[in-house]
């Protein structure tokens, strides 16, 4: 503010300054050098003294700045002082600690929510104040003020340095930050690779996580309507260079973008044979813009998990959730899976019973799990694990009865009666224990593996974006970065050697038609089978442990139409023959598993054969399983040794290029042909 020629300004950094913080100095004059000389002998360079010398203002900042760190606390700019007239300028400066001064009155503004943050100022009278001379010639700056007591606690170092003033990010890291971010890997991620990369430790980085989402928040301030055109011309395009694929969307009554959905050719190639068992994950939210996203997720028959669609609603409400599912089940031809499974919502509850009726809808358990700490932590306290590995118990026991009286001595146990989450969880019981769901399908994915593989995998589609337009090509490259990573997997388990544990037929035999992950799942049915007995009963048998002598399971078996089932539904639910059918089949003198209890879900085929195979005629179709069974077979054996895996290399080399000598002639094998090219 101007007071007039050579009076004193006064201007603060802060405006709140002004009234919530003062310096103990009466007069605004300049210091002589009498009254501020220290003698230089007694001096520690490292702390600042009165009298010390900066050829900069600039320079003497920084240099209070590091003795700040050292001791534990930061320092900002507060008060510049100086003279008008021509020649005066600055003449004074005051530094103060991070902690001085009160917290500032905000003005509210209705209109714009308001961030209720706790402010860290309580009137610390630590500061340092430089002044400026030309006593000796050359213009310098001077400590005249310097006090370090402080009215709070000091930080450590290892605390110090996450005060935001000395978190910073250089433009070679912010470089680095938004390349990461445009290959589709998280925050999380990009922070391990930094630290990597700079040999620190974990969490010794110069910015934290929050520093980085911020940083790409920065990048994505952009106007939201123009996002939603820039996201359809995108859909446009991948739809114009590839014709599979598929998306749909709907604009609100402003013509803005309200919801959108797609899902790539891949995917729906996919869901054809792996579609059975669907995870809807709706818990995550694209934060830059606040809008829903949903994801559909299954897994193949390695056992990794595959993309099946992504949906991005603007509310989370039955009409958003009911056109999501409609749309999906447009991109999947029609076919609803048999099981789907979801986090806890009542509106997408209520969508599915409308949109799919005939599709058993379950909770996922990992979802409800991950909850668990808030809920009961702090109401159980020492007992909190104890109380887990009861729920566990009770979520794996066989029979429902059983679950619901050990459910109540649960609750009787713990002081549980009235706690709304375990009568909640009660109340929906048959939507996740799984005594309850034994009868569905739902492809091994309430194992404990395969909910991690499956979180893993959604990680991947949530990393940080700097466009919205962007994600759907992230999402693209996430999806064809798991699809190349998912056929090495597939490679590597197609070349274990399988050893074979029971010698028995039915195991030789499904060696040769599982994938390596199916097959060591009933492997292990086969090996347990050997330790039952079963007894012949007037329409079923009885199966039960050599070692016990009541119970049991039923097992129906009618050989002439080739059809088993157990009372145990192992089959239904992971479409694994169980231990009780495969015992009853070996000492009926069965050979091999009926085909119909080896799916095609669990087969060694590609999802690209397995369209051939639905599109051409059965005869060719039974000759391509034939000529895939003896591919895998010729993996097996090749790679066994060196010599074996050259002689196969020499030898399919040759035979490869004799087969493309041959013409294309039955129609119907050129058009399955054609289709596998497109696939």
């Amino acid at each position: 503010m101007s007071i007039g020629s050579g009076q004193m300004l006064v201007v603060y950094d802060d405006p709140s300054d002004q009234h919530s913080f003062s310096l103990d100095d009466n007069s605004s004059a300049e210091e002589s050098l009498d009254e501020t000389r220290l003698s230089l002998e007694s001096a520690n360079e490292t702390i600042p003294y009165i009298g010390q010398r900066f050829e900069t203002h600039d320079a003497a900042y920084e240099f209070y700045s590091e003795f700040a760190k050292r001791c534990g606390f930061s320092i900002r700019r507060h008060r510049t002082e100086g003279k008008e007239g021509v020649g005066k300028g600055l003449t004074r400066r005051y530094f103060v600690c991070h902690r001085a001064g009160n917290t500032p009155v905000k003005t509210t503004n209705e209109s714009k929510p308001q961030r209720n943050r706790k402010s860290s100022r309580c009137g610390c009278q630590a500061y340092m104040r430089i002044s400026k001379t030309t006593d000796l010639g050359a213009p310098e700056w001077r400590v005249t003020g310097f006090i370090n007591h402080h009215n709070h606690e000091l930080l450590e170092p290892n605390q110090v340095r996450f005060l935001p003033a000395y978190r910073t990010i250089s433009d070679t890291d912010k470089s680095r930050i938004l390349m990461f971010a445009k290959t589709g890997i998280s925050v999380q991620q990009m922070m391990r690779l930094m630290e990597l990369e700079k040999c620190v430790e974990p969490g010794y980085l110069p910015f934290t996580e929050k520093d980085v989402r911020n940083l790409l928040q920065s990048f994505r301030k952009i106007d939201p309507e123009d996002e939603g055109i820039d996201l359809l011309r995108m859909c446009r395009n991948i739809k114009e260079k590839d014709s599979n694929f598929r998306f749909d969307y709907t604009l609100d009554s402003n013509n803005r973008l309200e919801n959108i959905a797609w899902s790539y050719a891949s995917s729906i190639q996919s869901y054809e044979i792996f579609g059975d068992a669907v995870v809807f994950d709706t818990t995550h939210r694209l934060t830059a813009f606040d809008m829903p996203l949903g994801l559909w997720v299954g897994i193949n028959n390695y056992g990794m998990p595959c993309f099946f669609g992504c949906v991005l609603i603007r509310e989370e409400n039955l009409s958003s959730y009911s056109w999501a599912l409609k749309v999906f089940l447009e991109f999947m031809n029609g076919k609803p899976p048999q099981t789907i499974l979801t986090d806890q919502n009542m509106c997408l509850k209520e969508a599915i019973s409308m949109e799919m009726q005939t599709t058993k809808h379950a909770l996922c358990i990992w979802m409800i799990v991950a909850k668990f700490p808030s809920w009961f932590n702090a109401v159980l306290g020492e007992r909190y694990n104890e109380w887990k590995s009861e729920f566990y118990r009770l979520y794996n026991v066989e029979s429902i009865e059983e679950f619901e009286i050990g459910w109540k001595e649960m609750q009787n146990y713990f002081g549980l009666h009235s706690n709304r989450h375990i009568i909640n969880l009660f109340a929906l019981r048959s939507y996740w224990a799984l005594p309850y769901l034994r009868n569905y399908s739902f492809a091994g994915m309430t194992s404990a593996g395969q909910s991690k593989s499956i979180n893993s995998f959604i990680q991947r589609f949530l990393s940080a974006q700097t466009r919205l337009a962007q994600f759907v090509e992230q999402v693209a490259v996430a999806v064809d970065f798991k699809d190349q990573a998912g056929e090495q997997q597939t490679m590597q388990q197609n070349l274990q050697n399988i050893s074979l544990k029971t010698g028995a037929p039915m195991e030789s035999h499904a060696a040769t038609v599982l994938t390596p992950f199916a097959f060591s799942k009933l492997q292990e049915q086969l090996v347990l089978a050997a330790h039952y007995a079963s007894f012949p009963m007037e329409d079923s048998f009885l199966v039960r442990h050599h070692t016990k002598l009541e119970g049991g399971r039923r097992v129906y078996w009618i050989p002439r139409d080739g059809i088993i089932s157990c009372s145990c539904h192992l089959f239904e639910f992971s479409g694994i023959l169980c231990r009780h059918a495969l015992r009853v089949l070996s000492t009926g003198n069965c050979f091999q598993i009926p085909d119909k209890y080896l799916p095609l879900r669990w087969r060694k085929i590609s999802t690209s054969s397995s369209k051939l195979l639905h599109n051409a005629p059965s005869d060719h179709a039974e000759r391509i399983q034939l000529l895939q069974s003896m591919v895998s077979n010729l993996i097996s054996e090749s790679a066994k040794s060196k010599e074996r895996l050259d002689l196969a290399t020499e030898q399919v080399s040759i035979l490869l290029s004799r087969i493309r000598e041959q013409p294309v002639s039955s129609p119907a094998v050129r058009d399955a042909a054609s289709i596998h090219r497109n696939f």
